[in-house]
């Protein structure tokens, strides 16, 4: 059902649907589970300033996927002459760590003429 994320009702139970979904296919993992911390989206905005718990600096939708994050255009560069972008807002997004600034870097060589890493 519909809930609000400020209800702990609501989160204990949609945190148990989701529990029972992986139980399902993994027999035996939410009697393996020692503790839980459960962060809704709410939860990361509150406490880690991320607007609406988002944790790729805006949603991941077609239009702004691999070389389109964040523009089409860009790639890791921005509208600035110089300034290069590398967090969870460019390619290919918050959930792989530290490759937007790989990728960002091997952008800013070649855009230096210097040698991809």
């Amino acid at each position: 059902g519909h809930g609000s994320w400020d209800d702990p009702d609501f989160k204990e139970r949609y945190t148990e649907r989701i529990f029972d979904r992986v139980e399902k296919f993994a027999p035996g993992f939410k009697a393996s589970i020692l503790h839980k911390d459960v962060l809704s989206p709410l939860d990361l905005e509150r406490v880690f300033g991320l607007h609406q718990g988002q944790l790729s600096h805006g949603a991941l939708s077609l239009h702004q996927l691999y070389f389109m994050r964040p523009a089409p255009k860009y790639n890791h560069r921005s509208p600035i002459a110089g300034l290069y972008t590398c967090g969870a807002g460019s390619h290919p997004g918050g959930g792989v760590m530290g490759v937007a600034g790989r990728n960002c870097a091997g952008v800013l060589l070649s855009d230096l003429g210097k040698r991809r890493l």
